[in-house]
């Protein structure tokens, strides 16, 4: 932290520098328009377009702002005066790059580097080097004075300060808004879920008592030599001793999906980045993935006279995918099945037959993500109605319910993080109404 007497001696620094720099009244009005509307103007789109618009009312000038894409770390256009908004996010010309200072293109435009606050540049949400945000691009400069370049050098330092302040309160925004989709993925697959543990240790307790009352039937004998109904007693004690294989089969499953859900959910990783991180491993996604999440809700299905229909699933047991965060595609598989666990109705065929039902399964589509690049589609479908034509393009926005969800349980989330998982991967998310029922899928890459 700075001292009273070091501010003071920044402050006669700066005094002295703008008496220098002689600035008209132009450019000082320049200056403080800018300043103030920087204040005023939240998003970073419509401060970009402050950026370029004050050499175009102060100076008649056109501009163009290419800043660094955080997906792609590489420079695109942002915004420009001319043109509206066409040819946005294209790339900058090979004329126009960062260099060491300001400098003209053949073109006759005055080329300056836009650069962050050095001590603050690894706190970005993407990597910079040399601390460039962006490249700001003046023209026609017509004047070439040193003086007119110095003005327009402290303006792009000026955006570079405040676009750099920009981007830290965006990832700030971007990682509490992480963090709460997180904790309502955390309260959807983890919470949730170990409720069942309860039951689990009910059925345990229950067992362990039947246990205890065989023992003290056998210990009740009157004498030492007295006989006892030794086969009625086995039979019961080996009834007794499935079930709590049984159970313990039971809290092992749960147990090891719980333990991959929150190795998953509570990835260090991802509160460092603010976003779902992955960890990529080899895996039979038949067995390693869809048979644990089906086996949860095998009961559940059953108890709602729902059938699981996997005769054309297409996921061959032999299949390894080396592409996938296991723990991430587990959970997407968990949303699927619990969504058609609440939304699967029976529906009556073309021959009058009553069915309800699901089914999963997969297919390979040649060239989805461009030539020679396959894509791989999983699909859980669902008999029941279709979903209203005009909700279809929301089923996957954080904390959107559809007009049927109105008497189920559930928060709107599990689709959002359905969508954000598959994304992440490199994939798409989609729904398409088909014969009897929904088909939720997406496609990965092969």
């Amino acid at each position: 932290m700075a001292s009273l007497n070091e501010i003071l001696l920044r402050i006669k620094s700066k005094e002295v520098d703008y008496s220098r720099y002689r600035f008209s009244g132009t450019e000082s009005t320049a200056f403080m328009t800018f300043f103030d509307l920087a204040q005023e103007l939240d998003g970073l789109e419509d401060f970009s377009l402050l950026c370029v618009a004050i050499p175009k009312v102060f100076f008649n000038l056109e501009a163009r702002l290419y800043l660094v894409d955080p997906r792609l770390n590489k420079l695109s256009l942002f915004s420009k005066t001319e043109g509206e908004g066409a040819g946005l996010h294209a790339p900058p010309p090979e004329e126009v790059s960062p260099r060491e200072h300001p400098y003209f293109t053949s073109n006759n435009s005055l080329v300056l580097t836009i650069r962050g606050k050095e001590l603050l540049i690894d706190e970005l949400p993407f990597e910079t080097r040399d601390n460039v945000l962006g490249v700001l691009e003046i023209y026609p400069m017509g004047e070439k004075s040193s003086h007119r370049i110095l003005f327009f050098e402290k303006y792009a330092n000026r955006i570079g300060f405040n676009l750099h302040n920009r981007f830290l309160v965006e990832k700030n925004i971007e990682h509490l808004r992480f963090i709460r989709s997180l904790v309502a993925d955390i309260e959807h697959n983890v919470i949730a879920p170990n409720i069942v543990y309860r039951l689990y240790l009910k059925h345990l307790r229950r067992k362990i008592s039947k246990n205890i009352e065989i023992e003290q039937r056998i210990s009740s004998a009157k004498e030492p030599g007295e006989e006892i109904a030794t086969e009625h007693l086995l039979a019961e004690l080996n009834e007794v001793n499935r079930g709590l294989v049984d159970e313990l089969e039971n809290l092992e499953k749960h147990y090891q999906n719980m333990s991959l859900f929150l190795e998953t959910l509570f990835r260090r990783s991802h509160f460092d980045k603010g976003r779902l991180t992955l960890i990529k491993k080899p895996c039979n996604m038949k067995r390693n993935v869809v048979q644990p999440q089906l086996e949860r809700y095998a009961d559940q299905f059953r108890n709602m006279g729902i059938a699981i229909d996997d005769r054309l699933s297409g996921l061959p047991d032999e299949e390894v995918i080396s592409v996938v965060d296991i723990g991430l595609m587990a959970q997407v598989y968990t949303n699927l099945f619990s969504n058609a666990l609440k939304y699967t109705e029976e529906v009556v065929t073309h021959d009058g037959e009553r069915k309800k039902y699901i089914s999963y399964g997969r297919e390979e589509i040649r060239d989805f993500f461009g030539p020679g690049k396959d894509g791989i589609k999983y699909n859980v479908f669902n008999t029941g109605p279709h979903i209203p034509d005009e909700e279809r393009s929301r089923i996957f926005e954080d904390e959107y319910r559809g007009s049927n969800a109105a008497d189920k349980p559930g928060t709107g989330h599990g689709l959002a993080f359905i969508k954000n998982a598959v994304e992440i991967h490199g994939g798409v998310v989609g729904y398409e109404p088909t014969q009897y029922g929904n088909n939720f899928y997406f496609i990965l890459p092969k």
